[in-house]
């Protein structure tokens, strides 16, 4: 690999982890995430179990359609 398009995939995943980030401190902002209708929260003595199945196909569905939209348009 050229050291350019190495330097330019190392910039490229650091943007990358700069926005997850950015979206990470944000979502504490938005108070239904985490905690919509089908989220699996299970309590017993002393133990939690908590699967946010809802939130997680939300998410999926949403990036997906923001990922088929960029890529149709740098076409």
């Amino acid at each position: 690999m050229e050291t350019s398009a190495l330097g330019k995939a190392l910039i490229s995943a650091g943007l990358l982890l700069a926005l997850a980030g950015g979206a990470l401190l944000l979502a504490r902002r938005v108070p239904w995430l985490g905690r919509l209708p089908g989220d699996i929260r299970i309590e017993g003595e002393g133990t939690t179990f908590y699967f946010p199945i809802t939130t997680c196909l939300l998410l999926s569905a949403l990036l997906t359609a923001v990922f088929f939209l960029l890529s149709r348009l740098r076409r």
